[in-house]
């Protein structure tokens, strides 16, 4: 536990708790990285971006050190972040689906129909 003071004239402190991060993915485009971070948020797995600006190191660093990281900042999420992940990076793969709402058809890799917005069932 680590106890940082504001520097305002008030005196308050923020304590931060030690939890073990692990790391989930890298990838040279940091818009990538970006979404993946949304996607995880949107599911409730709280991350960190780290190296996000390491770029400028390339150089006296090699290039794949400097690639922005997403860590996963709650080790007992690590499996979760690592499925929604997997189904990401691998796409979705199975049959068409018809919306229960306007009828229309849909890809396997969509979540929502592409026509109304509502959730596959």
């Amino acid at each position: 536990m680590r106890t940082t003071p504001f520097a305002n004239r008030a005196e308050y402190s923020v304590t931060v708790f030690c939890k073990p991060m692990k790391k989930l993915y890298t990838h040279e485009n940091r818009m990538i990285i970006y979404n993946l971070k949304n996607v995880l948020q949107d599911s409730g797995i709280e991350s960190q971006i780290t190296n996000e600006y390491a770029s400028g190191g390339i150089g006296d660093l090699a290039a794949f050190e400097t690639w922005p990281e997403l860590w996963v900042l709650n080790s007992n999420q690590f499996k979760q972040a690592e499925s929604i992940l997997d189904g990401i990076l691998c796409g979705r793969s199975g049959p068409e689906w018809y919306c229960r709402g306007c009828q229309e058809l849909n890809d396997a890799a969509f979540e929502l129909c592409w026509n109304c917005g509502r959730e596959v069932e």
